[in-house]
């Protein structure tokens, strides 16, 4: 199977990567040209279309001002350990060994706004620049655009080789949307992350994002190929609830002693 996960805001680019072992994005020279648009916005408008303070336009025009098309370890770091949002804050990246990075870098793919898609072991420059941003370029008004089928043509190569055929989403919608999953041949299943509450399950959006970085890092660190044995994942409570599961929505919960006991609400 294929896991999908997204890219963050946060990134971790102090600490030196303790492996060498690296590759280079597949769709990097559409990154470059991405960044050499953005070098053209002025201070006032990078801070409007990334909605961010004056000091993160600042960090960011200086990030893009140094860009290099060459990347090397002092300027880059691989993917899987260069970011550290509330996804991979669930992921025990530091205790990983050479045969999980090798399992991650073969099952596990994370969707960019800059670099279109990415296996865990790329190298990648610190950047700030989300999917969903209306960013205006040759190829049409916003990311989306820009990146057209290139995302949805490397998951579906992906899938090819892949004797499952099957694609785990833990990916927000923000970056799912991005490879156009209705044209995927592909049996999609998405993990749904909610709490109990008031006699309830409900999406904690903070909760989620970890929770899906919980879950990718049991399918790395346990070398799952089968997808029925997602349903084994029991990390930070989460249990499997198949009573308001579906085919393609598999649900896990958490704050209610029987997940199969009836409830009011899904």
């Amino acid at each position: 199977m294929i896991i999908l996960i997204n890219s963050s805001k946060t990134l971790d680019f102090q600490q030196k990567a303790r492996i060498s072992k690296h590759t280079i994005p597949e769709l990097k020279k559409d990154a470059d040209y991405l960044v050499k648009e953005l070098c053209k916005l002025s201070e006032s408008d990078f801070s409007k279309l990334l909605k961010t303070s004056e000091k993160l336009t600042n960090l960011n025009i200086e990030r893009y001002a140094v860009w290099r098309t060459q990347m090397k370890g002092s300027n880059a770091k691989q993917a899987l350990l260069a970011f550290k949002g509330d996804i991979y804050s669930g992921m025990d990246v530091d205790n990983y060994k050479i045969k999980d990075f090798d399992f991650a870098q073969k099952h596990v793919r994370i969707l960019s706004g800059l670099y279109g898609i990415l296996r865990p072991l790329d190298l990648m420059q610190p950047y700030r620049l989300e999917m969903a941003t209306k960013l205006a370029t040759s190829r049409g008004k916003d990311i989306y655009q820009f990146w057209g089928t290139k995302i949805n043509e490397s998951v579906s190569n992906l899938l090819k080789g892949e004797k499952s055929g099957v694609l785990v989403n833990l990916c927000s919608m923000e970056y799912f949307k991005s490879t156009k999953p209705v044209s995927l041949d592909a049996k999609i299943i998405t993990p749904l992350f909610k709490e109990y509450r008031d006699g309830s399950y409900r999406f904690v959006t903070l909760y989620a994002k970890k929770a899906r970085g919980l879950m990718c890092n049991y399918i790395i660190r346990n070398h799952l190929k089968r997808v029925d044995d997602l349903k084994s994942f029991n990390a930070a409570g989460y249990r499997f609830n198949k009573r308001i599961s579906s085919d393609g929505a598999w649900a896990f919960t958490r704050g209610e002693s029987d997940p199969d006991k009836k409830t009011t609400g899904a």
